[in-house]
Protein backbone atom coordinates (compact mmCIF):
# COMPACT_ATOMS: atom_id res chain seq x y z
CA UNK A 1 0.00 0.00 0.00
CA UNK A 2 1.50 3.05 -0.57
CA UNK A 3 2.60 5.86 2.92
CA UNK A 4 0.42 8.18 0.91
CA UNK A 5 -2.51 6.48 0.93
CA UNK A 6 -2.41 5.69 4.54
CA UNK A 7 -1.86 9.25 5.31
CA UNK A 8 -5.21 10.13 3.57
CA UNK A 9 -6.65 7.45 5.34
CA UNK A 10 -5.78 8.34 9.03
CA UNK A 11 -7.19 12.27 7.94
CA UNK A 12 -10.50 10.92 8.15
CA UNK A 13 -10.34 9.88 11.82
CA UNK A 14 -10.76 12.17 14.16
CA UNK A 15 -7.15 12.63 15.99
CA UNK A 16 -5.30 10.01 14.30
CA UNK A 17 -1.74 10.49 14.73
CA UNK A 18 0.47 8.70 12.18
CA UNK A 19 4.04 7.81 12.89
CA UNK A 20 6.64 6.24 11.35
CA UNK A 21 10.29 4.98 11.75
CA UNK A 22 13.74 5.25 9.95
CA UNK A 23 16.21 2.75 10.07
CA UNK A 24 20.05 2.63 8.45
CA UNK A 25 21.96 -0.43 7.00
CA UNK A 26 24.32 -1.62 9.44
CA UNK A 27 28.07 -2.07 8.68
CA UNK A 28 27.95 -6.05 9.96
CA UNK A 29 25.94 -8.76 9.86
CA UNK A 30 25.77 -9.03 13.10
CA UNK A 31 24.62 -5.18 13.32
CA UNK A 32 21.66 -6.41 10.55
CA UNK A 33 20.80 -9.27 12.78
CA UNK A 34 20.31 -7.10 15.53
CA UNK A 35 18.55 -4.31 13.58
CA UNK A 36 16.02 -6.97 12.33
CA UNK A 37 15.26 -7.76 16.01
CA UNK A 38 14.93 -3.88 17.25
CA UNK A 39 12.70 -3.44 13.84
CA UNK A 40 10.39 -6.53 15.48
CA UNK A 41 10.08 -4.90 18.47
CA UNK A 42 9.40 -1.21 17.47
CA UNK A 43 6.97 -2.51 14.30
CA UNK A 44 4.63 -4.35 17.27
CA UNK A 45 3.61 -0.97 17.82
CA UNK A 46 1.96 -0.08 14.66
CA UNK A 47 3.88 2.66 12.49
CA UNK A 48 2.68 3.07 9.62
CA UNK A 49 5.36 2.73 7.85
CA UNK A 50 9.58 2.07 8.21
CA UNK A 51 12.38 3.53 5.84
CA UNK A 52 15.71 2.35 4.89
CA UNK A 53 18.33 4.59 3.73
CA UNK A 54 20.72 3.87 0.24
CA UNK A 55 23.88 4.45 1.89
CA UNK A 56 26.43 7.53 0.62
CA UNK A 57 27.34 7.16 -2.35
CA UNK A 58 25.30 3.82 -3.68
CA UNK A 59 27.24 2.65 -0.81
CA UNK A 60 25.05 -0.12 0.57
CA UNK A 61 22.56 -0.43 -2.49
CA UNK A 62 22.70 -4.13 -2.50
CA UNK A 63 22.47 -4.33 1.37
CA UNK A 64 19.58 -1.86 1.31
CA UNK A 65 17.62 -4.10 -1.41
CA UNK A 66 17.73 -7.02 0.78
CA UNK A 67 16.84 -4.82 3.78
CA UNK A 68 13.99 -3.70 2.11
CA UNK A 69 12.65 -7.03 0.97
CA UNK A 70 12.63 -8.35 4.27
CA UNK A 71 11.08 -5.28 6.54
CA UNK A 72 8.44 -6.00 3.34
CA UNK A 73 7.86 -9.94 3.64
CA UNK A 74 8.92 -10.73 6.80
CA UNK A 75 8.83 -7.86 9.45
CA UNK A 76 5.87 -7.06 7.86
CA UNK A 77 6.11 -3.25 7.72
CA UNK A 78 5.05 -1.25 4.77
CA UNK A 79 8.17 -0.08 3.61
CA UNK A 80 10.04 2.75 1.65
CA UNK A 81 12.89 2.42 0.27
CA UNK A 82 15.56 5.49 -0.18
CA UNK A 83 17.23 6.03 -3.79
CA UNK A 84 20.17 8.07 -4.88
CA UNK A 85 21.54 9.22 -7.78
CA UNK A 86 25.40 9.46 -6.40
CA UNK A 87 27.32 6.61 -8.57
CA UNK A 88 23.89 5.32 -10.26
CA UNK A 89 23.32 5.19 -14.01
CA UNK A 90 19.64 4.72 -15.21
CA UNK A 91 20.32 1.06 -15.17
CA UNK A 92 21.01 0.53 -12.03
CA UNK A 93 17.74 2.77 -10.79
CA UNK A 94 15.82 1.00 -12.85
CA UNK A 95 16.98 -2.35 -11.37
CA UNK A 96 16.61 -0.95 -7.78
CA UNK A 97 13.26 0.32 -8.98
CA UNK A 98 12.04 -3.59 -10.82
CA UNK A 99 13.82 -5.37 -7.34
CA UNK A 100 11.48 -3.41 -4.90
CA UNK A 101 8.69 -3.60 -7.16
CA UNK A 102 8.92 -7.67 -7.78
CA UNK A 103 8.97 -7.48 -3.77
CA UNK A 104 5.86 -5.93 -3.51
CA UNK A 105 7.14 -2.39 -1.96
CA UNK A 106 5.26 0.62 -3.57
CA UNK A 107 7.25 3.32 -2.05
CA UNK A 108 10.42 5.31 -2.61
CA UNK A 109 11.90 8.09 -1.22
CA UNK A 110 14.14 10.03 -4.17
CA UNK A 111 17.08 12.05 -3.54
CA UNK A 112 19.90 12.85 -5.02
CA UNK A 113 22.08 11.62 -2.38
CA UNK A 114 25.22 13.05 -0.55
CA UNK A 115 28.56 13.01 -2.50
CA UNK A 116 30.28 10.19 -2.60
CA UNK A 117 32.89 9.37 0.74
CA UNK A 118 36.24 11.69 0.18
CA UNK A 119 34.19 14.25 -2.07
CA UNK A 120 32.91 17.23 -1.19
CA UNK A 121 30.31 17.99 -4.29
CA UNK A 122 27.98 15.72 -5.33
CA UNK A 123 28.67 15.17 -9.57
CA UNK A 124 26.49 13.69 -12.09
CA UNK A 125 27.87 10.48 -13.17
CA UNK A 126 27.50 9.61 -17.29
CA UNK A 127 24.21 8.32 -17.65
CA UNK A 128 22.73 9.23 -14.44
CA UNK A 129 20.66 12.09 -13.37
CA UNK A 130 21.88 15.32 -11.77
CA UNK A 131 18.85 15.17 -9.00
CA UNK A 132 15.94 14.68 -7.45
CA UNK A 133 13.75 16.01 -10.02
CA UNK A 134 15.44 13.87 -12.70
CA UNK A 135 14.44 10.97 -10.87
CA UNK A 136 11.21 11.97 -9.72
CA UNK A 137 10.30 12.47 -13.45
CA UNK A 138 11.90 9.01 -14.31
CA UNK A 139 10.06 6.95 -12.17
CA UNK A 140 6.89 8.21 -12.87
CA UNK A 141 7.70 8.49 -16.68
CA UNK A 142 8.38 4.18 -16.47
CA UNK A 143 6.62 3.08 -13.82
CA UNK A 144 3.48 5.68 -13.75
CA UNK A 145 1.29 5.00 -10.21
CA UNK A 146 2.76 2.11 -8.99
CA UNK A 147 4.80 3.94 -7.06
CA UNK A 148 4.19 6.16 -3.97
CA UNK A 149 7.33 9.03 -4.53
CA UNK A 150 8.14 10.64 -1.51
CA UNK A 151 10.69 13.67 -1.92
CA UNK A 152 12.86 15.75 0.78
CA UNK A 153 11.85 19.13 1.73
CA UNK A 154 14.31 21.65 3.97
CA UNK A 155 12.84 23.69 6.69
CA UNK A 156 16.20 25.75 6.79
CA UNK A 157 16.86 25.15 2.76
CA UNK A 158 19.40 22.42 1.30
CA UNK A 159 22.64 22.31 3.19
CA UNK A 160 24.38 22.95 -0.60
CA UNK A 161 22.96 26.77 -0.19
CA UNK A 162 23.68 27.16 3.45
CA UNK A 163 26.28 29.60 4.15
CA UNK A 164 27.80 30.67 7.52
CA UNK A 165 24.66 28.99 9.28
CA UNK A 166 21.81 30.59 7.27
CA UNK A 167 20.20 30.60 3.59
CA UNK A 168 19.78 33.65 1.86
CA UNK A 169 15.67 34.52 1.22
CA UNK A 170 16.81 34.01 -2.52
CA UNK A 171 18.22 30.79 -1.94
CA UNK A 172 15.74 29.63 0.79
CA UNK A 173 12.71 30.65 -2.24
CA UNK A 174 14.38 29.30 -5.00
CA UNK A 175 14.91 25.97 -2.84
CA UNK A 176 10.85 26.12 -2.03
CA UNK A 177 10.62 26.57 -5.59
CA UNK A 178 12.23 23.82 -6.44
CA UNK A 179 10.74 21.38 -3.82
CA UNK A 180 7.21 22.35 -6.01
CA UNK A 181 8.56 21.25 -9.07
CA UNK A 182 9.45 17.76 -7.45
CA UNK A 183 6.11 17.26 -6.31
CA UNK A 184 4.04 18.74 -9.94
CA UNK A 185 6.31 16.29 -11.32
CA UNK A 186 4.71 13.07 -9.27
CA UNK A 187 6.04 13.27 -5.70
CA UNK A 188 2.35 12.88 -3.33
CA UNK A 189 4.65 13.25 0.21
CA UNK A 190 7.03 15.19 1.96
CA UNK A 191 9.58 14.34 4.92
CA UNK A 192 11.44 16.92 5.97
CA UNK A 193 15.24 16.70 7.08
CA UNK A 194 15.98 17.35 10.73
CA UNK A 195 15.51 20.35 13.09
CA UNK A 196 15.14 21.33 16.44
CA UNK A 197 13.60 24.71 16.24
CA UNK A 198 9.66 24.22 15.86
CA UNK A 199 8.92 27.66 14.94
CA UNK A 200 11.44 27.37 11.38
CA UNK A 201 9.54 23.94 10.59
CA UNK A 202 5.97 25.52 11.12
CA UNK A 203 7.23 28.53 8.78
CA UNK A 204 8.60 26.38 6.41
CA UNK A 205 4.82 24.37 6.42
CA UNK A 206 3.14 27.49 5.43
CA UNK A 207 5.57 28.99 3.07
CA UNK A 208 5.12 25.67 1.40
CA UNK A 209 1.43 25.97 1.40
CA UNK A 210 2.05 29.58 0.09
CA UNK A 211 3.64 28.71 -3.07
CA UNK A 212 0.69 25.90 -3.89
CA UNK A 213 2.21 23.04 -2.12
CA UNK A 214 -0.62 20.77 -0.82
CA UNK A 215 0.93 17.00 -0.21
CA UNK A 216 1.03 16.06 3.13
CA UNK A 217 4.79 17.66 5.05
CA UNK A 218 5.93 14.66 7.45
CA UNK A 219 8.08 16.57 9.81
CA UNK A 220 11.23 14.71 10.44
CA UNK A 221 12.37 14.53 14.73
CA UNK A 222 15.95 13.42 15.54
CA UNK A 223 15.84 12.08 19.00
CA UNK A 224 19.44 13.36 20.53
CA UNK A 225 20.92 10.55 22.30
CA UNK A 226 24.56 11.44 22.81
CA UNK A 227 26.16 14.94 22.54
CA UNK A 228 28.89 14.20 20.33
CA UNK A 229 26.53 12.71 17.69
CA UNK A 230 24.25 15.52 17.77
CA UNK A 231 26.93 18.05 16.89
CA UNK A 232 28.18 15.97 13.95
CA UNK A 233 24.72 15.38 12.10
CA UNK A 234 23.55 18.94 12.98
CA UNK A 235 26.85 20.10 11.83
CA UNK A 236 27.28 17.72 8.66
CA UNK A 237 23.24 19.30 7.97
CA UNK A 238 24.08 22.69 9.08
CA UNK A 239 20.94 22.75 11.40
CA UNK A 240 20.24 25.66 13.47
CA UNK A 241 20.65 25.18 17.39
CA UNK A 242 18.30 26.98 19.41
CA UNK A 243 20.58 28.85 22.33
CA UNK A 244 18.16 27.38 25.20
CA UNK A 245 19.03 23.45 23.70
CA UNK A 246 22.76 24.92 23.96
CA UNK A 247 22.23 25.89 27.13
CA UNK A 248 20.61 23.05 28.77
CA UNK A 249 23.09 20.35 27.29
CA UNK A 250 26.63 22.30 28.37
CA UNK A 251 26.17 21.27 31.60
CA UNK A 252 25.55 17.65 30.84
CA UNK A 253 27.08 17.50 27.50
CA UNK A 254 29.45 14.16 29.13
CA UNK A 255 26.54 12.26 30.93
CA UNK A 256 25.11 10.44 28.19
CA UNK A 257 22.14 9.20 30.11
CA UNK A 258 21.06 12.81 30.96
CA UNK A 259 21.63 13.37 27.45
CA UNK A 260 19.58 11.19 26.27
CA UNK A 261 16.90 12.14 28.81
CA UNK A 262 16.75 15.32 27.89
CA UNK A 263 16.69 14.01 24.30
CA UNK A 264 13.45 12.33 24.76
CA UNK A 265 11.88 15.75 26.57
CA UNK A 266 12.77 17.66 23.91
CA UNK A 267 11.62 15.63 21.18
CA UNK A 268 8.38 15.38 23.32
CA UNK A 269 7.83 18.92 23.33
CA UNK A 270 8.68 19.23 19.93
CA UNK A 271 5.97 16.84 18.88
CA UNK A 272 3.63 18.40 21.33
CA UNK A 273 3.83 21.66 19.42
CA UNK A 274 3.58 20.20 16.19
CA UNK A 275 0.74 18.01 17.03
CA UNK A 276 -0.75 21.28 18.25
CA UNK A 277 -0.85 22.77 14.77
CA UNK A 278 -2.89 20.40 13.30
CA UNK A 279 0.24 18.19 11.74
CA UNK A 280 -0.78 14.64 12.97
CA UNK A 281 2.43 12.91 11.08
CA UNK A 282 5.62 12.16 12.65
CA UNK A 283 8.50 10.52 11.24
CA UNK A 284 11.31 9.84 13.53
CA UNK A 285 15.25 9.06 12.69
CA UNK A 286 15.87 6.23 15.02
CA UNK A 287 20.00 5.86 13.94
CA UNK A 288 18.98 2.34 14.69
CA UNK A 289 18.26 2.96 18.24
CA UNK A 290 14.59 2.01 19.89
CA UNK A 291 14.61 3.41 23.50
CA UNK A 292 14.05 7.40 22.87
CA UNK A 293 12.16 6.86 19.92
CA UNK A 294 9.58 4.75 21.59
CA UNK A 295 9.70 6.81 25.09
CA UNK A 296 8.87 10.22 22.98
CA UNK A 297 5.87 7.93 21.34
CA UNK A 298 4.77 6.70 25.26
CA UNK A 299 5.02 10.86 26.34
CA UNK A 300 2.59 11.59 23.79
CA UNK A 301 0.07 8.96 24.82
CA UNK A 302 0.53 7.31 20.88
CA UNK A 303 1.75 4.16 22.02
CA UNK A 304 1.47 1.75 25.42
CA UNK A 305 4.36 -0.64 26.02
CA UNK A 306 1.82 -3.41 27.65
CA UNK A 307 -0.70 -2.78 24.57
CA UNK A 308 -0.03 -3.54 21.33
CA UNK A 309 -2.70 -4.24 19.14
CA UNK A 310 -3.11 -6.66 16.45
CA UNK A 311 -5.03 -7.30 13.26
CA UNK A 312 -4.42 -10.81 13.20
CA UNK A 313 -2.93 -13.53 15.78
CA UNK A 314 -0.29 -13.13 13.28
CA UNK A 315 0.96 -9.82 11.35
CA UNK A 316 -0.16 -8.75 8.76
CA UNK A 317 1.58 -8.86 5.65
CA UNK A 318 2.44 -5.36 3.23
CA UNK A 319 3.60 -7.18 0.75
CA UNK A 320 1.22 -5.32 -2.01
CA UNK A 321 0.97 -8.86 -3.69
CA UNK A 322 -0.60 -10.74 -0.18
CA UNK A 323 -2.73 -7.52 1.32
CA UNK A 324 -5.73 -9.69 0.81
CA UNK A 325 -4.62 -12.79 2.73
CA UNK A 326 -6.64 -12.87 6.23
CA UNK A 327 -6.50 -16.81 6.96
CA UNK A 328 -3.31 -19.72 8.07
CA UNK A 329 -2.61 -22.84 8.98
CA UNK A 330 -1.90 -22.18 12.69
CA UNK A 331 1.19 -25.16 12.87
CA UNK A 332 3.71 -21.88 11.82
CA UNK A 333 2.49 -19.87 14.43
CA UNK A 334 5.98 -19.87 16.29
CA UNK A 335 7.62 -19.28 12.79
CA UNK A 336 5.75 -16.58 10.31
CA UNK A 337 8.83 -16.27 8.64
CA UNK A 338 9.51 -19.55 7.74
CA UNK A 339 5.88 -19.70 6.61
CA UNK A 340 6.30 -16.50 4.15
CA UNK A 341 8.90 -17.87 2.71
CA UNK A 342 7.46 -21.46 2.02
CA UNK A 343 4.53 -19.27 0.16
CA UNK A 344 6.14 -16.54 -1.07
CA UNK A 345 5.70 -17.68 -4.35
CA UNK A 346 2.00 -18.41 -4.60
CA UNK A 347 -0.23 -16.43 -7.24
CA UNK A 348 -3.01 -15.85 -4.63
CA UNK A 349 -3.63 -16.19 -0.89
CA UNK A 350 -6.46 -17.76 0.98
CA UNK A 351 -8.92 -14.70 1.72
CA UNK A 352 -11.92 -15.80 3.69
CA UNK A 353 -12.02 -19.25 4.03
CA UNK A 354 -8.48 -21.24 3.71
CA UNK A 355 -10.54 -24.19 1.43
CA UNK A 356 -11.58 -21.62 -1.01
CA UNK A 357 -7.85 -21.18 -1.97
CA UNK A 358 -6.42 -22.66 -4.73
CA UNK A 359 -2.79 -22.92 -4.08
CA UNK A 360 0.00 -24.35 -5.97
CA UNK A 361 2.37 -26.50 -3.66
CA UNK A 362 4.20 -24.78 -0.52
CA UNK A 363 7.89 -24.54 -0.95
CA UNK A 364 10.41 -26.71 -0.42
CA UNK A 365 12.65 -26.70 2.67
CA UNK A 366 16.28 -25.19 2.28
CA UNK A 367 18.46 -23.37 4.35
CA UNK A 368 16.92 -20.55 4.57
CA UNK A 369 14.04 -21.98 7.04
CA UNK A 370 16.71 -23.23 9.78
CA UNK A 371 19.18 -20.28 9.33
CA UNK A 372 19.13 -17.80 12.50
CA UNK A 373 20.22 -14.57 13.70
CA UNK A 374 23.66 -14.76 15.57
CA UNK A 375 22.01 -13.72 18.61
CA UNK A 376 19.63 -16.41 18.82
CA UNK A 377 21.80 -19.04 17.68
CA UNK A 378 23.82 -17.76 20.89
CA UNK A 379 20.67 -17.70 22.94
CA UNK A 380 20.02 -21.46 21.69
CA UNK A 381 23.33 -22.18 22.68
CA UNK A 382 23.39 -21.35 26.17
CA UNK A 383 19.76 -23.08 26.84
CA UNK A 384 19.08 -25.90 24.82
CA UNK A 385 22.81 -27.25 24.58
CA UNK A 386 23.16 -29.57 27.67
CA UNK A 387 24.21 -32.91 28.05
CA UNK A 388 21.42 -34.97 27.51
CA UNK A 389 21.33 -38.24 29.03
CA UNK A 390 17.92 -39.39 28.56
CA UNK A 391 14.19 -38.48 27.58
CA UNK A 392 14.09 -36.76 30.71
CA UNK A 393 16.75 -34.36 30.05
CA UNK A 394 14.88 -33.74 26.44
CA UNK A 395 11.54 -33.25 28.46
CA UNK A 396 13.35 -31.25 31.17
CA UNK A 397 14.19 -28.12 28.14
CA UNK A 398 10.34 -28.18 27.25
CA UNK A 399 9.64 -28.10 30.96
CA UNK A 400 11.86 -24.78 31.64
CA UNK A 401 10.66 -23.31 28.21
CA UNK A 402 6.92 -23.71 29.15
CA UNK A 403 7.55 -22.21 32.69
CA UNK A 404 9.39 -19.46 31.01
CA UNK A 405 12.82 -20.39 32.39
CA UNK A 406 14.14 -20.70 29.11
CA UNK A 407 13.80 -17.70 26.40
CA UNK A 408 14.21 -19.68 23.24
CA UNK A 409 12.93 -22.61 21.73
CA UNK A 410 14.61 -24.35 18.71
CA UNK A 411 10.56 -24.59 17.00
CA UNK A 412 10.47 -20.86 17.68
CA UNK A 413 11.11 -18.20 15.81
CA UNK A 414 9.86 -15.42 18.47
CA UNK A 415 11.23 -14.56 22.06
CA UNK A 416 9.86 -17.25 25.04
CA UNK A 417 6.47 -18.26 25.50
CA UNK A 418 3.83 -16.33 23.70
CA UNK A 419 1.13 -14.10 25.43
CA UNK A 420 -1.47 -16.20 25.20
CA UNK A 421 0.64 -19.59 25.96
CA UNK A 422 1.30 -17.87 29.21
CA UNK A 423 -2.21 -18.80 30.48
CA UNK A 424 -2.03 -22.60 30.34
CA UNK A 425 2.18 -22.71 31.05
CA UNK A 426 1.71 -24.59 34.15
CA UNK A 427 -1.07 -27.17 32.56
CA UNK A 428 1.64 -27.13 29.31
CA UNK A 429 4.61 -28.10 31.88
CA UNK A 430 3.06 -30.50 33.65
CA UNK A 431 1.84 -32.83 30.05
CA UNK A 432 5.36 -32.03 28.86
CA UNK A 433 6.50 -34.01 32.16
CA UNK A 434 4.38 -36.86 31.24
CA UNK A 435 6.89 -36.73 27.71
CA UNK A 436 4.18 -34.88 25.23
CA UNK A 437 6.74 -32.14 24.37
CA UNK A 438 4.42 -28.94 23.37
CA UNK A 439 6.25 -27.10 20.25
CA UNK A 440 2.45 -25.20 19.96
CA UNK A 441 -0.68 -24.22 21.72
CA UNK A 442 -3.65 -22.03 22.49
CA UNK A 443 -5.85 -21.87 25.28
CA UNK A 444 -9.39 -21.79 24.48
CA UNK A 445 -11.52 -18.75 24.51
CA UNK A 446 -15.13 -18.27 24.38
CA UNK A 447 -16.12 -14.70 23.52
CA UNK A 448 -13.10 -12.55 25.16
CA UNK A 449 -13.35 -9.02 24.09
CA UNK A 450 -11.41 -8.32 21.04
CA UNK A 451 -8.52 -5.66 22.54
CA UNK A 452 -7.77 -8.23 25.60
CA UNK A 453 -4.08 -7.94 26.14
CA UNK A 454 -3.28 -11.89 26.20
CA UNK A 455 -5.59 -13.41 23.44
CA UNK A 456 -7.16 -10.43 21.65
CA UNK A 457 -6.64 -9.19 18.28
CA UNK A 458 -8.59 -7.34 15.36
CA UNK A 459 -9.17 -4.03 17.05
CA UNK A 460 -11.44 -2.23 19.27
CA UNK A 461 -15.29 -3.68 19.70
CA UNK A 462 -15.21 -7.35 19.04
CA UNK A 463 -15.42 -10.96 20.53
CA UNK A 464 -12.34 -13.56 19.99
CA UNK A 465 -12.80 -17.37 20.28
CA UNK A 466 -10.56 -20.12 20.27
CA UNK A 467 -10.67 -23.86 20.11
CA UNK A 468 -8.04 -25.24 22.64
CA UNK A 469 -5.02 -26.31 20.33
CA UNK A 470 -2.30 -28.66 21.42
CA UNK A 471 1.01 -29.57 18.99
CA UNK A 472 3.67 -31.97 20.65
CA UNK A 473 5.68 -35.13 19.70
CA UNK A 474 5.45 -38.11 21.62
CA UNK A 475 6.03 -42.16 21.49
CA UNK A 476 4.26 -44.58 19.58
CA UNK A 477 3.44 -45.71 23.28
CA UNK A 478 1.38 -42.34 24.53
CA UNK A 479 0.11 -41.72 21.15
CA UNK A 480 -1.91 -45.14 21.40
CA UNK A 481 -3.32 -44.54 25.09
CA UNK A 482 -4.11 -40.95 23.68
CA UNK A 483 -5.78 -42.57 21.00
CA UNK A 484 -7.97 -44.51 22.97
CA UNK A 485 -8.61 -42.25 25.67
CA UNK A 486 -9.87 -39.61 22.18
CA UNK A 487 -12.56 -42.35 21.54
CA UNK A 488 -14.25 -41.27 25.10
CA UNK A 489 -14.15 -37.40 24.50
CA UNK A 490 -16.08 -36.89 20.95
CA UNK A 491 -15.20 -33.55 21.13
CA UNK A 492 -11.79 -34.06 20.38
CA UNK A 493 -9.83 -34.16 17.09
CA UNK A 494 -6.78 -35.27 16.28
CA UNK A 495 -3.95 -35.78 13.83
CA UNK A 496 -0.10 -37.96 14.30
CA UNK A 497 2.08 -38.27 11.50
CA UNK A 498 6.25 -39.57 12.23
CA UNK A 499 8.84 -38.56 10.25
CA UNK A 500 8.40 -41.46 7.67
CA UNK A 501 4.93 -40.17 6.86
CA UNK A 502 2.83 -42.87 9.35
CA UNK A 503 -0.64 -41.17 9.70
CA UNK A 504 -3.09 -41.85 12.34
CA UNK A 505 -5.84 -39.41 12.87
CA UNK A 506 -10.00 -39.46 13.22
CA UNK A 507 -10.60 -36.41 10.80
CA UNK A 508 -10.56 -36.81 6.99
CA UNK A 509 -7.80 -34.96 4.48
CA UNK A 510 -10.20 -32.64 3.40
CA UNK A 511 -11.36 -31.02 6.89
CA UNK A 512 -10.55 -28.02 7.25
CA UNK A 513 -11.15 -27.01 11.28
CA UNK A 514 -11.49 -22.71 12.16
CA UNK A 515 -9.82 -23.06 15.43
CA UNK A 516 -9.62 -18.96 16.32
CA UNK A 517 -12.55 -16.73 14.68
CA UNK A 518 -13.35 -13.01 15.33
CA UNK A 519 -16.46 -11.15 15.42
CA UNK A 520 -16.40 -7.44 15.12
CA UNK A 521 -18.99 -4.24 14.43
CA UNK A 522 -20.33 -4.05 10.51
CA UNK A 523 -17.45 -7.24 9.46
CA UNK A 524 -18.17 -10.58 8.38
CA UNK A 525 -16.86 -13.13 10.77
CA UNK A 526 -12.69 -13.75 10.91
CA UNK A 527 -11.35 -16.56 10.88
CA UNK A 528 -7.44 -16.08 10.60
CA UNK A 529 -6.19 -19.57 11.34
CA UNK A 530 -7.18 -23.16 10.84
CA UNK A 531 -5.71 -26.94 10.89
CA UNK A 532 -5.58 -28.30 7.70
CA UNK A 533 -4.66 -31.95 7.10
CA UNK A 534 -2.52 -31.00 3.88
CA UNK A 535 -0.80 -28.10 5.37
CA UNK A 536 0.05 -30.42 8.59
CA UNK A 537 1.68 -33.01 6.51
CA UNK A 538 3.76 -30.03 4.69
CA UNK A 539 4.66 -28.77 7.89
CA UNK A 540 5.70 -32.14 9.63
CA UNK A 541 8.60 -32.39 7.70
CA UNK A 542 9.77 -29.12 9.09
CA UNK A 543 9.18 -30.07 12.79
CA UNK A 544 10.73 -33.14 12.14
CA UNK A 545 13.92 -31.42 10.43
CA UNK A 546 14.27 -29.06 13.38
CA UNK A 547 15.53 -31.91 15.72
CA UNK A 548 18.17 -32.25 13.82
CA UNK A 549 19.29 -28.77 11.90
CA UNK A 550 17.99 -27.31 14.83
CA UNK A 551 18.99 -28.77 17.80
CA UNK A 552 20.94 -31.82 17.71
CA UNK A 553 23.64 -30.24 15.18
CA UNK A 554 24.58 -27.60 17.90
CA UNK A 555 26.49 -30.17 19.41
CA UNK A 556 29.70 -31.86 18.57
CA UNK A 557 29.26 -34.06 15.62
CA UNK A 558 30.25 -37.41 17.91
CA UNK A 559 28.27 -35.94 20.91
CA UNK A 560 26.06 -38.72 22.73
CA UNK A 561 23.32 -35.78 23.30
CA UNK A 562 23.30 -35.35 19.94
CA UNK A 563 22.46 -39.26 19.06
CA UNK A 564 19.58 -39.09 21.58
CA UNK A 565 17.57 -36.18 19.62
CA UNK A 566 17.64 -37.91 16.41
CA UNK A 567 16.64 -41.47 18.47
CA UNK A 568 14.08 -38.67 19.25
CA UNK A 569 13.28 -37.44 15.91
CA UNK A 570 12.94 -41.39 14.56
CA UNK A 571 10.74 -42.84 17.23
CA UNK A 572 8.17 -39.93 18.20
CA UNK A 573 5.39 -38.89 16.36
CA UNK A 574 3.78 -35.40 15.71
CA UNK A 575 0.61 -34.35 17.00
CA UNK A 576 -1.96 -32.03 16.70
CA UNK A 577 -5.28 -31.88 18.96
CA UNK A 578 -7.95 -29.86 18.95
CA UNK A 579 -10.85 -29.59 21.29
CA UNK A 580 -13.88 -28.19 19.25
CA UNK A 581 -16.11 -27.94 22.86
CA UNK A 582 -14.32 -24.25 23.33
CA UNK A 583 -17.52 -23.23 25.94
CA UNK A 584 -17.29 -26.62 28.36
CA UNK A 585 -14.00 -28.35 27.03
CA UNK A 586 -11.27 -29.22 29.03
CA UNK A 587 -7.98 -30.27 26.85
CA UNK A 588 -5.63 -31.46 29.47
CA UNK A 589 -7.93 -33.67 31.25
CA UNK A 590 -7.17 -36.06 28.98
CA UNK A 591 -3.62 -36.06 29.65
CA UNK A 592 -4.38 -36.98 33.35
CA UNK A 593 -6.17 -40.01 32.66
CA UNK A 594 -3.07 -41.08 30.06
Amino acid sequence: MKVIEKIRDAATEEGKVVFSFEFFPPKTEDGVDNLFERMDRMVAHGPAFCDITWGAGGSTADLTLEISNKMQNMICVETMMHLTCTNMPVEKIDHALDTIKSNGIQNVLALRGDPPHGQDKFVQIQGGFACALDLVQHIRAKYGDYFGITVAGYPEAHPDVILNGVATSEAYQSDLAYLKRKVDAGADLIVTQLFYDTDIFLKFVNDCRQIGITCPIVPGIMPINNYKGFLRMTGFCKTKIPSEVTAALEPIKDNDEAVKAYGIHLGTEMCKKILAHGIKTLHLYTLNMEKSALAILMNLGLIEESKISRPFPWRRPTNVFRVKEDVRPIFWANRPRSYISRTIGWDQYPHGRWSDSCNPSYGGLTDYQFMRPRARDKKLQDEWVVPLKSIEDVQERFIKFCLGKLKSSPWSELDGLQPESKIINELLGNINSKGFLTINSQPAVNGEKSDSLSVGWGGPGGYVYQKAYLEFFCSREKLNALVDKCKGHPSLTYMAVNKEGTWMSNVGPGEVNAVTWGVFPAREIIQPTVVDPSSFMVWKDEAFEIWSRGWALLYPEDDPSRKLLEEVQNSHFLVSLVDNDYINGDLFAIFMEV
